[in-house]
């Protein structure tokens, strides 16, 4: 795809967008991407196109949705968890990666993040490490198992449409380490459930997704259990 067409589609998600909390900045400031960045998202995304041809990565078979959906919503979730300018060397887990959303956008977005994909499903995993030898990518490995089964942690973890959400919840929680952050891509009716399901974090309000009329972005921050109150 013509990267002057992906800098239109993904314009929504990369506007200054209001953070909606007093622990962070008010705003997130209006972003844009370079043209290396662009020139990655094309390649990945004619891979998944391809892919997607010969098997089921993505319910979602039209390139610009894809971008938006996909792309659009992971870079729009990135900004929110770590700038593209920062030299950190910052870990990921992302749970669940499927096509590798939102976990490979956001290297794209902050190349100096130690990403670790994880997916259970193989022929998933065979698609992300394709793209991560296309592109190519660096502090990349996909661990091809279910997180329940993942002895690793991070300073972030994310997670995006996943199945039984309440059960993996926990899992995902268990997996960031203690001051870290867990960013959720979920339905706004999900919200409730998750201060349920993971108290230990203190959440910031629900922040919606451009182009979307139910989704939001949940970031939470994992207590320090040993911290006096």
């Amino acid at each position: 795809m013509d990267p002057s067409h992906i800098v239109s589609l993904l314009q929504p998600f990369l506007a200054e967008t209001s953070s909606g909390t007093d622990s962070s900045p008010r705003s997130i400031e209006a972003a844009t991407l370079a043209p290396a960045q662009l020139g990655l998202i094309s390649t990945y995304l004619d891979l998944l196109v391809r892919w997607n041809a010969r098997i089921n990565l993505t319910a979602v078979r039209d390139a610009d949705e894809i971008v938006t959906r996909h792309f659009g919503e992971s870079i729009f979730a990135a900004r929110f968890l770590s700038s593209p300018t920062s030299t950190e060397s910052v870990s990921l887990v992302d749970i669940g990666s499927g096509a590798g959303f939102p976990g490979l956008p956001t290297k794209i977005w902050h190349p100096n993040i130690q990403l670790t994909l994880i997916e259970s499903t193989q022929k998933k995993v065979a698609f992300l490490r394709e793209v991560i030898r296309a592109l190519p990518l660096s502090n990349v490995t996909v661990f091809a198992g279910r997180a329940e089964d993942y002895s690793g942690s991070a300073e972030l973890v994310t997670l995006r449409a996943v199945e039984q959400f309440q059960n993996i919840l926990p899992v995902a929680a268990r997996l960031v380490r203690t001051s870290g952050r867990l960013a959720l891509l979920i339905g706004a009716g999900q919200v409730r459930s998750v201060h349920d399901f993971a108290s230990d974090f203190i959440w910031n309000p629900p922040v919606p997704i451009p182009l979307s009329s139910y989704r939001v972005l949940l970031i939470g921050l994992k207590k320090d259990k040993n911290q006096k109150r």
